[in-house]
């Protein structure tokens, strides 16, 4: 079965449908127009490029279904922000969170012929997590377009009442092994069959109620690892009805500073990937822009990307899956009030959403839940409430005990963390001073290198990862000159860049300036890990080693070297 022309590689049923294409859009439901799906009215693609900010909008589109004995399953990637869905003018359901996928049975909902699905949809920039979304009218600085209404692909799956729900893979390479966490919506019998080239290698059956765990021997043992993701194909079996999906053979953990996959040291280079798209901005042109990021980076010698602020396309982290290529799965958490505990709860809802549709991915090798928290959200005598902090962590340990999870990347820790980590735009010789530090772990510090006067306490022994460096502004507009005002409307696309730091002159100049970083970095034994920021420009930030449409800064000899640096560890 060809997994990535399915909407969710990792659960798939062959009866599926998409509903895309055009639909009918409106801003006041009064006035409609044509809209592509799944594209953001902001987008280029959409067919609108509406980018000034939508709090409210509709959508409708007709649909037809032959009823038969099965059920009939709506499914949305993803709504930005609030959705309420109705059929033939009935409500269906209600989902909040514009990151996360959600389904609805709408059987009884549905004639037999044409049908119209509508949807109403609430968008903010306040309060609530919205990622590298602009908060004000224009982007600015590291803030970019913003992304309402539907983004991720709308679909229908026909399936048996009596279903599988959900299922979740546990690997386990000592044993060369297999378990399975599979939950159905009744009672009846299994059967798993598990196959690597085509051969059967696994199987387990038996009977359940509700939930049942097995653990199936494998005939073969093939690892999943760094550029070799050897994948395993498991066909689930459930009275009528039958799902697929895919696993990969790998266990990720920490010994000491170090970071282990199936028991052997790996190191992390690892670029940060923010998934915009100059046409679809939040969504991929197609199944091929997503391969290509990921080759750019291998390109470029990396093995793997922080995919930040954003929750990726499923479709993307199967590529990554297939690839070998590791990712830190984040969520996007700007925007959310650190210091109020009362809007944990919200966030908890959003996140667990995420580790319930990645959980199988074996591509992700770290949880990062939250980014840079320092105190409310563009309010920063508001201290956070590191009860926040400590609450995701140990929902995500709850949830999943097979990944390490690191509680804020760049921010103040918790109370605990499996990583400590920091981010640092700064230049070569002050970041070689908080890299020294770490040969004198008393001496150690907070994440939080941007504001010394808000340290914290190094958890002695924990693993260290510079999870975000470089910044190095290179390209067309970039005017130089040091960092350009974060907070100012003027920096918007087409009229001014940003960067991190001062911008290289040329492509030479750039190479020079990214190996006097890496050799610094890559000196530090202590380092599990780093992550360079960025693959490449997003709008008016250029930090990237690609313009925003992913074509070339750097000439084929550049980029050869930049490739050698990064081998170079």
């Amino acid at each position: 079965m060809n997994l990535e022309k399915n909407f969710n590689p990792s659960f798939v049923r062959e009866n599926t449908e998409e509903i895309g294409g055009i639909w009918q859009f409106s801003l006041d439901k009064k006035s409609w127009r044509d809209i592509r799906v799944p594209y953001a009215p902001q987008s280029v693609l959409s067919g609108i490029g509406y980018t000034d900010f939508i709090s409210e909008c509709y959508y409708k589109k007709s649909f037809t279904v032959k009823k038969t004995d099965e059920r009939i399953l709506l499914h949305f990637g993803a709504v930005d922000y609030r959705a309420l869905v109705y059929i033939n003018g009935k409500f269906a359901v209600e989902h909040e969170g514009g990151f996360t996928p959600f389904e609805t049975d709408i059987t009884d909902l549905c004639a037999d012929g044409e049908n119209e699905l509508m949807l109403t949809v609430y968008d903010q920039t306040q309060d609530i997590p919205f990622g590298k979304q602009s908060y004000k009218k224009n982007s600015f600085g590291c803030f970019y377009t913003r992304t309402t209404g539907i983004w991720q692909p709308v679909w229908l799956e026909f399936a048996p009442e009596n279903r599988v729900k959900e299922f979740y893979f546990t690997p386990d390479v000592k044993n060369c092994a297999l378990g399975v966490d599979l939950l159905v919506t009744q009672k009846g019998s299994y059967e798993i069959e598990v196959f690597f080239d085509n051969k059967k290698v696994g199987y387990a059956s038996g009977d359940i109620q509700y939930r049942a765990s097995a653990t199936i021997p494998l005939q073969e043992k093939k690892l999943w690892s760094v550029g070799n993701g050897n994948l395993y194909e498991v066909k689930i079996k459930y009275g009528k009805d039958t799902v697929f999906s895919y696993f990969g053979l790998r266990q990720v953990q920490y010994d000491g500073y170090k970071f282990l996959i199936n028991g052997e040291e790996v190191f992390q280079n690892l670029v940060l990937d923010q998934g915009f798209y100059p046409d679809g901005i939040y969504t991929a042109p197609s199944i091929d822009a997503m391969q290509k990021d990921i080759d750019l980076a291998l390109d470029l010698g990396f093995n793997g990307a922080r995919l930040h602020q954003k929750v990726f396309d499923p479709r993307f982290l199967y590529l990554c899956d297939k690839a070998g290529y590791m990712v830190w799965g984040e969520f996007p958490s700007w925007g959310v009030d650190f210091s109020n505990v009362n809007y944990l709860g919200k966030f908890l809802a959003q996140w667990q959403e995420v580790l319930r549709r990645d959980f199988n991915h074996p591509s992700i090798i770290t949880w990062c839940p939250l980014n840079e928290v320092w105190g409310a959200w563009e309010d920063n005598a508001k201290r956070p409430d590191l009860r926040f902090v400590d609450g995701v962590y140990d929902f995500t340990k709850t949830l999943d005990t097979t990944r390490p999870c690191v509680d804020v990347s760049g921010g103040i820790h918790g109370r605990a963390s499996d990583l400590y980590d920091f981010h640092s735009y700064e230049a070569v010789e002050n970041i070689q001073k908080y890299l020294e530090e770490f040969n004198d772990e008393e001496k150690l510090k907070s994440g939080t290198l941007y504001f010394e006067n808000r340290t914290g306490k190094y958890i002695r022994g924990l693993p260290i990862n510079l999870s975000e460096y470089g910044g190095i502004a290179f390209g067309y507009g970039y005017k130089g000159g040091g960092m350009a005002d974060a907070g100012g409307e003027e920096a918007v696309q087409s009229e001014e860049s940003w960067g991190y730091g001062k911008g290289a002159t040329d492509g030479d100049n750039f190479v020079e300036r990214f190996r006097a970083l890496v050799e610094t970095v890559f000196r530090c034994q202590k380092l599990s890990g780093v992550c360079y920021t960025q693959l490449y420009d997003v709008e008016q930030e250029q930090n990237g080693f690609y313009y925003y449409d992913r074509s070339d800064k750097l000439t084929e000899q550049q980029k050869a070297e930049i490739k050698k640096i990064n081998q170079s560890r």
